[in-house]
């Protein structure tokens, strides 16, 4: 694994966390179709949410957030209906939530959480 996958998981692993103490319901993480890869799926609120995690140790390239654009959203919310119908969620609500999180070596990894950036 390098660096950067070293990184994705670490992160992955900080918003799962992050996500269950927030109340959520982790249902999958790295689920996998045609269309892509949802970083993690779970319930809140009543609600299903596809979410995209993103782990920079630095703002040298600019937040981790600024690398979800427009046409990712999108296709964050076609997967995470995708997964809906494919695990019998059909008709539930869902929305596309963004987890940037900034980890710099040696210190404590600093966690924005953007909700509903996409429905």
């Amino acid at each position: 694994m390098n660096h950067n996958q070293e990184l994705g998981a670490a992160g992955e692993e900080l918003a799962a966390n992050f996500l269950l103490a927030a109340g959520y319901t982790v249902l999958e993480r790295n689920w996998r179709c045609d269309l892509g890869e949802l970083d993690i799926v779970a319930r809140h609120a009543g609600q299903l949410v596809g979410v995209e995690v993103k782990t920079r140790t630095s703002l040298g390239f600019g937040h981790p957030a600024e690398s979800v654009n427009a046409a990712k959203l999108r296709r964050l919310s076609r997967l995470i209906r995708c997964w809906s119908r494919t695990h019998g969620y059909s008709g539930q609500p869902v929305r596309v939530d963004v987890l940037a999180i900034l980890a710099p070596p040696g210190g404590e990894p600093l966690i924005e959480h953007l909700i509903g950036v996409e429905s």
